[in-house]
């Protein structure tokens, strides 16, 4: 799994951001319905992993290290009503072959089948950082939701039927997203 990240998360993007072993042992152990990984030939070509929480405890202001528990998801609440993405990563040589949207939909599933009200995530915006001395991360969101310009994330995520609901500075230390990332929300049909 670190190597899946190593691979799949090259510089800029801080290192430290990697999986460690006590991070997925931490993400096993305490929701391993929310800890996904994609296999192709006996090796491990995917990730995706996820945590409960309880949005009333966070509010609509948050950023990545709150609320995953600094990645660890020891914050992770078992009466949560919303199933929050930590992560997802897909190998470069298997990427936009459906495998990054099967996690994506096995996620959807999980809520459904554990009767969530959403499903919520923080979306990178790996292609602001080159625009950000011109427009601010909302009016960059907006031009890639228009289809004016393409986002290698936040482009795949509204193609998974996530909706951003807004953005968050300071999210998370990711120079590529100027620190910015994209609220991703998906609700289950009821």
């Amino acid at each position: 799994m670190i190597d899946v990240q190593r691979v799949s998360f090259h510089p800029p993007f801080p290192e430290e951001l990697w999986w460690n072993t006590d991070q997925l042992t931490e993400h096993v152990s305490r929701f391993p319905e929310g800890a996904l990984c994609a296999e192709a030939d006996g090796r491990i070509i995917g990730s995706m992993t996820g945590l409960l929480v309880d949005m009333n405890d966070y509010g609509h202001s948050h950023n990545w290290e709150t609320i995953t528990g600094g990645g660890y998801i020891r914050n992770h609440n078992v009466n949560g009503d919303t199933l929050y993405v930590v992560d997802i990563c897909v190998i470069p040589e298997y990427r936009k072959s459906g495998i990054g949207k099967l996690l994506m939909q096995t996620m959807y599933e999980t809520v459904v089948q554990l009767g969530l009200r959403n499903l919520l995530g923080g979306g990178r915006m790996p292609g602001y950082g080159a625009h950000a001395h011109e427009i601010t991360p909302e009016a960059y969101l907006d031009k890639v939701l228009q289809g004016e310009w393409k986002d290698p994330v936040i482009t795949f995520l509204l193609r998974c039927g996530r909706m951003p609901i807004g953005v968050a500075h300071h999210y998370l230390e990711d120079e590529q997203s100027n620190n910015c990332a994209a609220i991703m929300e998906w609700h289950p049909f009821k």
